[in-house]
């Protein structure tokens, strides 16, 4: 079982909300709503998948880098994969 499974509920519940607001954008563009309008529901989207972003590289930071458990090869290997999500990411 992922360790994401612990937090699973409110992960779906935030991509749910994500969703939404993709297709309120969706409709605004459709409906040639106000561009204002528009670039607060893109910023307000974004800021849901920086919160989403972040619950999940907290869960990795915890399960593959910070676990005491963990041996230094994976350790490394968590950390790495971090770093590879954070510069997709951030691109």
């Amino acid at each position: 079982m992922s360790h994401l499974s612990v937090d699973n509920d409110d992960l779906l519940k935030r991509v749910r909300r994500i969703a939404g607001q993709v297709q309120a954008i969706e409709r605004a563009l459709e409906a040639h709503d106000d561009c204002a309008k528009t670039l607060h529901l893109v910023a307000a989207t974004r800021g849901a998948m920086n919160g989403l972003m972040e619950q999940i590289i907290e869960a990795h930071a915890h399960e593959h880098v910070a676990n005491p458990g963990l041996s230094d090869a994976e350790r490394a290997q968590g950390v790495e994969e971090l770093l590879t999500a954070i510069r997709r990411y951030s691109k």
